[in-house]
């Protein structure tokens, strides 16, 4: 036989003896983390300016991934911006575009059918967890936690219930369990979402953890207001009262909210660095809406808005651009920031990109994951952002490009005068540029007519003759 054929055939031979080895295991996607912050302000992190407190932990994610500079919440008050987050329809098309309540316990339900990436991860094999505030439904309707794709709730259904951070009830998934009126509501919450992660370890998981942190009323153990009393001593006869609650020094109860907030997104990190879970992990933060002013609440005097104008119920740049920072070790690169524009309804489409899934069409909302990844070209961009408000006689607002059109008191009709804002050169506000650029007064005018999907529920006054305040 021919030498070379013989040794052909030998190799041939010694290869069929070998068994077939198993396929390369698929990479499991990453498990995700998003925390929502209730009415912190732009400027109520270190990482964006705060300095009468700091907040190492949350920090830390933007400090080892990124910051983003112009990330919008998807209202200017709870509700709505829940619904926002979950659907991916900005609050002219999302189902609740307000805070509606429903007797005795809960508020207005999201749809069965609304659009929700989160019952998009559970069908993909994602266990998926809330632990915080909900405020999309009561219990056993279409919008309780459970009926939205969460296989784990607990925390407050009900948004009236968060008035207080003492509770006497919570929800355990759709059961009322009973408290002692003496518990700091932070303290379970925060155990059932670290048991849930590590319950969940060795499978991809969405926790979501809507923190109540820091809405009003303003409490904390005293342990953690103690150390600012003296720094903020001057207000220590001031007494603040929010839904029959009363505190003493509101301003040293605020800083210890927030230092006690920043200590348990700290145990977050540990957690997964622990369970060494911590390279395949995205964690996200933000805040549902901008700085509130109640309860004794001083935002002024934190600068909670970080120089920008309005709060909690505006739709001035301080009551709806809010922190954002994103953190995947091995993906995101440390220490970035970035002034891409984008908003909650963002986080459906970006949540499905990272998790492998494809999401509907017909939402609002584009994935920001090449920003994440650093792949900028490769990033598009909104024609505009939207909202609308229908509380306080109505307003809406859009952002097109720099310019920033806002328009009040809806509820004298839909041709009130329009104020009109360059961003770029006064991200403060202060100049109504409206007079000098009609055109894009007209632009603006449009664009509120073609993001607003007429609403059954939610109509300004002139939609329907005599419609119920909002």
């Amino acid at each position: 036989m021919n030498p070379i054929l013989a040794l052909t055939l030998a190799a041939l031979v010694g290869l069929a003896l070998v068994p077939p080895q198993p396929a390369a295991a698929a990479e499991p996607p990453p498990n995700i983390i998003y925390i929502l912050l209730d009415d912190a302000g732009y400027g109520d992190l270190s990482l964006y300016g705060q300095e009468h407190f700091k907040t190492p932990h949350m920090d830390r994610i933007g400090l080892e991934g990124i910051k983003f500079t112009q990330h919008y919440s998807g209202s200017t008050v709870c509700a709505p911006t829940r619904s926002v987050l979950i659907t991916g329809l900005h609050t002219g098309r999302t189902p609740i575009r307000g805070n509606r309540e429903v007797r005795p316990v809960g508020q207005a339900p999201l749809p069965a059918d609304a659009p929700n990436f989160v019952k998009l991860l559970q069908e993909n094999g994602y266990a998926t967890g809330a632990f915080g505030k909900w405020g999309l439904g009561i219990p056993g309707s279409t919008g309780a936690p459970t009926n939205q794709g969460f296989d784990r709730f607990f925390g407050y259904i009900c948004q009236r219930n968060a008035h207080t951070y003492y509770p006497t009830w919570l929800f355990d998934n759709d059961k009322q369990i009973e408290l002692d009126g003496e518990t700091y509501s932070q303290d379970p919450i925060m155990e059932q979402a670290l048991e849930f992660i590590r319950k969940h370890d060795d499978q991809p998981f969405f926790c979501y953890l809507p923190m109540l942190i820091p809405h009003a009323a303003m409490q904390v153990p005293e342990a953690y207001a103690a150390p600012f009393r003296e720094q903020f001593a001057e207000h220590e006869d001031k007494i603040g009262r929010y839904a029959g609650t009363e505190v003493r020094n509101p301003a040293a109860m605020f800083a210890g909210m927030m230092t006690r907030l920043d200590q348990d997104i700290g145990r977050v990190l540990a957690l997964l660095d622990e369970l060494g879970i911590d390279d395949n992990t995205v964690v996200m933060l933000s805040s549902d809406n901008g700085p509130h002013r109640e309860g004794g609440h001083m935002p002024e005097l934190f600068n909670s808005g970080g120089g920008l104008r309005g709060f909690k119920r505006d739709l001035y740049e301080g009551g709806i651009r809010v922190p954002m920072v994103v953190r995947w070790p091995g993906v995101i690169e440390a220490g970035r920031a970035t002034d891409h524009i984008s908003a909650h309804w963002d986080i459906f489409p970006t949540v499905c990109d990272i998790a492998g899934i494809k999401p509907p069409a017909g939402l609002d909302g584009i994935s920001f994951l090449p920003t994440l990844t650093g792949a900028i070209n490769k990033q598009p961009a909104h024609q505009f952002l939207y909202w609308e408000f229908h509380e306080q006689r109505g307003r809406r607002a859009v952002r097109f490009g720099p310019w920033k059109a806002v328009q009040q008191g809806l509820a004298d009709g839909p041709n009130t005068p329009i104020e009109l804002y360059n961003l770029d050169q006064d991200r403060a506000e202060q100049h109504d540029l409206a007079a000098n650029h009609p055109d894009l007064v007209d632009q603006a005018r449009q664009l509120f007519e073609d993001a607003h999907t007429p609403s059954p529920i939610w109509r300004f006054s002139w939609q329907q003759e005599g419609a119920a305040a909002n």
